[in-house]
């Protein structure tokens, strides 16, 4: 059997497909990977189906062994530098990995989320019909450790496709945020709503994660007190705690929560940069 070995699992790595949508009305969230531009780009590059399941690592990458024969990676998301058994190698390209040679995943240049791909897939056991990684509920593989056992799955009929046509984009310089208003807009001031959240600058807060993308600003005021009754959630959710900052959810947001909603930024491409945002960037609202 093929399989990746765990040599340094990194600060933070998950196994991660496109989630398990369909079971918010049972209490379970969608999760998936943060950035899904680059988690496909990887999936594209070697020729997988873009459900594979790929690896996500945060900030320091990730080291891994073949095992069991020869295996064909592809590394995206946030730039670094790739070797195989200490040899420079391509970032963003098929890389072919031989029996026992090893893959060193380094620390992003910038943004924050790498993702690597091997043809055929990680073939990680599926909860609910995915092999995601839930930190929020649990569900999915553990987080990576070092001896842990990565088997490979069967590769599909399409081939290798070779470094893509289009560039994959940087992180961000700025975070640009488009935000649709409502539903709990009306739960606060509108000066609060038109001169703050939609103008003031803020920026990506240290404690964001794969929950929600905290932000650092100004805080938003109430035009009604009270408690809300919780509430259905969705991905790109901008929910404001009592401390006013806003809270933009991410793959692994709860499926409910109690606290007013001013907007949504709709999934795409905005949220995939979110992925890759890193504490102190600047971010702004942008109202559509």
């Amino acid at each position: 059997m093929r399989a990746l070995e765990v040599v340094r699992a990194g600060a933070l790595t998950t196994v991660q497909d496109l989630g398990r949508p369909g079971w918010a009305h049972l209490g379970v969230p969608r999760s998936g990977a943060l950035d899904t531009g680059a988690h496909a780009l990887a999936n594209r590059l070697l020729g997988n189906p873009p459900g594979a399941a790929t690896l996500e690592t945060t900030l320091d990458g990730v080291a891994l062994r073949a095992v069991g024969g020869p295996v064909t990676v592809a590394v995206t998301g946030a730039p670094c530098a790739v070797r195989v058994c200490g040899r420079a190698a391509a970032w963003g390209a098929p890389v072919l990995l031989r029996a026992g040679a090893e893959l060193e995943v380094g620390r992003a240049e910038s943004g924050v989320r790498g993702y690597v791909a091997v043809r055929g897939g990680f073939a990680v056991e599926p909860v609910l019909g995915s092999r995601s990684a839930d930190l929020l509920s649990g569900l999915g593989p553990p987080v990576l450790s070092v001896g842990a056992m990565l088997p490979v799955g069967p590769p599909g009929p399409d081939p290798v496709a070779g470094v893509d046509v289009l560039p994959a984009p940087g992180p961000p310089r700025e975070l640009v945020l488009p935000l649709r208003l409502g539903p709990r807009a009306d739960w606060f001031e509108r000066d609060s709503v038109t001169e703050l959240l939609l103008r003031a600058p803020y920026r990506v807060s240290p404690a964001s994660n794969r929950i929600g993308l905290r932000t650092e600003g100004p805080p938003l005021v109430r035009s009604r007190g009270g408690e809300l009754p919780s509430e259905g959630m969705v991905l790109g959710a901008v929910q404001v705690p009592p401390d006013g900052r806003p809270v933009v959810f991410l793959a692994d947001h709860p499926v409910t929560g109690g606290y007013p909603v001013v907007g949504v930024v709709p999934p795409g491409r905005a949220l995939d940069a979110a992925a890759q945002a890193r504490p102190g960037l600047p971010l702004r609202f942008v109202r559509v």
